[in-house]
């Protein structure tokens, strides 16, 4: 093949003279180019990890106290109060120095332990300011003095120009809640959910766990939020995610969704090397550390961003550790390819040349090119995928077995070591359509899990380029939460859109170097057995596949900024009309679960908010009873949303009920007790499970003058199997957009039924403030 022979850097000869090398002058340059670039990129890393590890100081500051100190060490005043002198008397190799250069070494060395000393202050000082959440709970509009001393002090202390790691050292751990205050919550958020008998039993095996098990099992937790850095997440990681032994198709990973209302070309490969070439843009802005770190919306209040750090060059491993069945997370400092599946077809694209990335129209050639090659898939090689999308244990037993040598294991490395996965999809998803929410149901399902074959699901990220141009992703769960990667979705949309742009033609801007390497078609060779895994894993994967149902539509009728006439607040707002949608759809209410972060504190990831709680049910049964007025109702609404708001911040500040029940249980675990307490607890399903996809780049966006470049979002799967699953996205001050899914084998779930609910309740709520408005 051509590309094998340009990727050869030298060929010999044998002959009777001796061995006469031939040496490639492109390839050799190519050599040095690679070293190059990897060089620059180790020296950046050094640089920036200097840099924040001194934050909120910086480098220059250094320069500035040794000036000070050796000044007025010349005005005959000793800063040091005797600390120079001292070290002038112990400096090891004061002999070979001068009176003058003892003394000015030793004003070095105590100018650079002061600076030190002043940076771990600061650093104490933002830890403890931000460990302060009080101003969380003042009245919204309502800023007291004290709150706003404390902001105040809270940018001085922040320095200037911050990179994305800088605030890593100054983040306050996340705190163990006392046993009394999580019980207390706990059975408060269950009351609505059980009857009288049932309560009493329940709060009966709450008393008895904390008046005996819960103490020791507290004393061991509370010894790791000392010594680790966050007493959940590891554990959250490992058990929730990485041990799992089911698909994590449709269980575990979600998606993101293209612009609604805009296609910027309908070419696939132009519109494929945009968006690949923005991709890798952001790689290179995390690599350099130039995304600036996330703060609470409207506050300068920094949150966590260790979860950036696994973004790109992740793959997930099925496989065993230390004996236990597990997966684990492998990722590469860096990946010079990514690798794109076509028509059963894995093929290899690097994206440097002569140390620079590939600029757009470049990687549209050689998407172009897989596009056009006509070669047959290998044997096995078309369903292999979806041993990533079955049950991991065949998964991780035919990896051992079929891919650990030989060019199995070759292309098998190139897949996980790739900087993320692209599928090159024969469909179409057109949302102008008659019937636009059908298209989208399909967008989502196909997103979600395709054909159970054509995403790598291990892949941090699987980038999917539909034939007409339309886009998506589909995101592992296990490595970070959706805003993580919601973030890098904005960008590339954005980057993509109105920065790098298309020609008349639809085809991406820019000239094409022509001595590009093509791409490498990878080779396998699977044998029957292992062909035979792969098809029980497509039949599984299949089967869940099949019994998903998806309800994604936008929610036009009115968006937060009438919300936020009502004087409430957005969120409090959806998740009460999920409440009386779940309770007309049942006639029950459930165990809800809205998801939160906890990035406030270091390393921090999620936290569950109980939305239904006693507040909401009492306003849903007023809505639900024709007996209470409007007045009534709305009081009820605003009781509810008020403790809506409540908890939330609870959830934020790390006062939530399920991470650290859940903790609880594994410290049981590993000491070999039961508590028949948190097994009941930690064995409820979820049977309405919510999230919010928030917007965090709206600056990116000028929805204002250009209204049409709006994203739908993203969804994920039904938690539970006779549940919903409900995310949604607040776009601007007009649109809200909904995903359902849920099951079909469930006779209690339909999501199009669900949705419909969603949105009457959505539009009932709102009715009670425009009555209230018009009386008198």
């Amino acid at each position: 093949m051509a590309e094998a022979h340009q990727a050869v850097a030298f060929q010999f000869t044998v002959t009777p003279e001796g061995i006469d090398l031939r040496l490639s002058h492109n390839a050799l340059k190519e050599i040095y180019l690679s070293g190059i670039r990897s060089w620059k990129k180790r020296c950046i890393r050094i640089k920036n990890n200097f840099v924040s590890g001194v934050y909120p100081a910086s480098p220059s500051s250094w320069l500035f106290v040794v000036l000070t100190v050796v000044g007025t060490m010349y005005t005959r005043v000793d800063p040091s109060m005797g600390m120079i002198a001292k070290l002038k008397d112990h400096l090891p190799l004061r002999r070979y120095l001068s009176h003058q250069g003892q003394s000015l070494v030793s004003a070095l060395l105590f100018a650079t332990g002061l600076w030190l000393a002043l940076i771990f202050m600061m650093r104490q000082i933002l830890k403890a300011l931000l460990s302060y959440h009080g101003w969380m709970f003042e009245e919204h509009g309502k800023v007291s003095t004290t709150t706003k001393v404390w902001f105040t002090l809270v940018k001085i202390f922040s320095g200037r120009k911050p990179m994305l790691y800088s605030f890593q050292n100054s983040l306050p751990r996340l705190p163990v809640p006392s046993i009394n205050d999580t019980l207390r919550r706990f059975l408060e958020s269950v009351r609505p959910l059980m009857n009288d008998e049932d309560f009493r039993r329940t709060k009966a095996l709450a008393k008895d766990f904390e008046r005996n098990l819960g103490p020791r099992l507290q004393w061991y937790l509370k010894l790791k939020s000392w010594w680790a850095t966050n007493y959940v997440s590891d554990w959250w990681e490992q058990y929730v995610y990485l041990q799992g032994r089911e698909p994590i198709m449709v269980n575990s990973n979600y998606y993101a969704m293209d612009f609604l209302y805009v296609t910027p070309t309908t070419n696939q490969s132009a519109r494929a090397g945009n968006l690949v070439h923005a991709l890798l843009l952001y790689r290179r802005r995390l690599t350099y550390e130039e995304i600036l770190p996330s703060t609470l919306p409207g506050f300068p209040i920094p949150l966590c961003s260790a979860q950036w750090e696994r973004m790109f060059n992740t793959t997930r491993l099925p496989g065993e550790e230390t004996g236990v069945e597990s997966d684990h997370l492998q990722h590469l400092v860096d990946s010079k390819h990514i690798v794109i599946y076509h028509k059963g077809r894995y093929f290899k694209v690097w994206v440097y040349q002569g140390g620079r990335l590939l600029n757009p129209s470049e990687l549209q050639v050689q998407i172009q090119y897989i596009l056009d090659e006509s070669s047959s898939p290998q044997p096995g090689e078309k369903y292999l995928a979806a041993l990533t999308a079955g049950n991991r244990v065949p998964w991780a037993k035919a990896r051992k077995s079929y891919f650990s040598s030989g060019k199995n294991k070759a292309s098998m490395d190139s897949v996980e070591r790739a900087a993320f996965f692209v599928t090159l999809d024969d469909s179409k998803h057109d949302l102008f359509v008659e019937n636009q929410v059908k298209s989208l149901d399909e967008y989502a399902k196909s997103l979600l899990h395709g054909k159970c074959y054509d995403r790598w699901f291990d892949k941090s990220f699987t980038f999917v380029v539909f034939a007409n141009g339309k886009v998506g992703l589909n995101a592992e769960h296990s490595w970070a939460d959706a805003p993580i990667v919601g973030h890098l979705w904005e960008y590339a949309l954005a980057t993509d859109s109105f920065q790098l742009g298309y020609d008349d033609e639809g085809n991406c801007k820019g000239e094409e170097d022509t001595t590009l390497l093509l791409p490498q078609r990878l080779q396998w060779d699977i044998p029957k057995e292992c062909q035979d895994v792969i098809m029980h894993s497509l039949k599984v994967a299949q089967k869940l596949a099949d019994d998903v149902d998806f309800y994604a539509f936008p929610f036009t009728t009115f968006g937060k900024g009438m919300i936020k006439k009502c004087r409430t607040s957005p969120d409090a707002f959806i998740q009460i009309a999920l409440q009386l949608a779940n309770f007309r759809d049942k006639g029950t209410f459930c165990l809800t679960y809205e998801s939160s972060m906890t990035r406030l504190f270091r390393e921090g990831r999620t936290e569950t908010v109980r939305s239904c709680t006693v507040e909401t049910c009492n306003f849903v049964s007023s809505m639900e009873n024709k007996k209470f007025s409007v007045d009534e109702c709305l009081n009820f609404f605003r009781i509810a949303a008020k403790n809506h708001q409540h908890i939330s911040r609870l959830a934020m500040v790390g006062c939530g009920v399920d991470r650290h029940l859940f903790c609880l249980y594994v410290v049981s675990k590993y000491l070999g007790v039961n508590s028949p307490f948190l097994q009941e607890v930690l064995s409820e399903p979820w049977c309405l499970s919510t999230s919010q996809t928030p917007i965090q780049q709206i600056e990116l966006f000028d929805l204002v003058n250009h209204p049409e470049y709006i994203s739908i979002g993203g969804g994920f799967g039904p938690v539970a199997d006779d549940g919903y699953g409900v995310s949604y996205i607040i776009v601007g001050e007009d649109l809200i957009n909904f995903h359902v899914s849920c099951k079909v084998s469930s006779p209690l779930t339909d999501a199009h039924r669900f949705g419909k609910h969603i949105s009457q309740a959505m539009s009932d709520i709102l009715a009670l403030f425009s009555l209230d408005a018009k009386k008198p």
